[in-house]
Formats: C-alpha cells, structure tokens, sequence
C-alpha cells in the first residue's frame, strides 16, 4: 500500500493507486491522482468524474467501459459518450483511469 499527499493530509492507496477509503476524495485529491497519471484535468475531466460518482451514487459500482459509455451518451450526448472522447481524455482506459481519479474503486472487469 502507498499513500498520497495532499496538503497535511496522507491518503492511502490500494496497490493500483486506487484510494482504499472513498471518503477521502476531494477535487483536490482528484487533482493529486491525475498528476501522477500525467494528466491535466479539464472541464471535460470533471463533467465525466461528476458523472461517474453520481452513477457510483445510484449503482454502488463503478462501471466498465461499456456501461460508462452509454451512461455518458444518456447524460452527456452522443458527442461526448463514445470511446473516442472518453479514451482521449483518459489516456486509452476510461473506466479504469477515471474511476481512480473519481475515487472510486477499480471496475470489477478491468484488469
């Protein structure tokens, strides 16, 4: 396990750097995470985090590739709910990426 330090605060992970309490999340907390994929969150970014919590939220599982496209297609539109969008943003594994930086766990089928 590693952890992650945001402000004074040290968060713990998982050993695929997912956060091993999902109450420690913040949008700062997001930010920490994407730095160390390399990514700089944008707009874009944080319309799909706030969409994958809220499906957390309603489901209590964060969801593959496929349900979070056709869940960003019937929130978002077609234009930003498609693999083409979605792995561009997120470095070619959506689900996977952006549920660790949602801060939520790993989808169960993600390898």
């Amino acid at each position: 396990m590693s952890t992650l330090t945001v402000g004074t605060r040290d968060i713990a992970l998982d050993k695929d750097g997912n956060l091993v309490e999902l109450g420690d999340w913040s949008e700062d907390v997001a930010q920490a995470l994407a730095e160390r994929e390399g990514i700089s969150l944008t707009a874009e970014h944080w319309e799909v985090l706030s969409l994958l919590r809220a499906f957390y939220d309603e489901f209590q599982l964060s969801p593959a590739t496929r349900p979070l496209i056709k869940y960003t297609a019937l929130k978002l539109g077609p234009e930003k709910g498609n693999s083409l969008h979605l792995n561009r943003l997120f470095n070619g594994t959506p689900a996977k990426l952006a549920a660790k930086l949602a801060g939520l766990p790993k989808p169960t089928n993600c390898i």
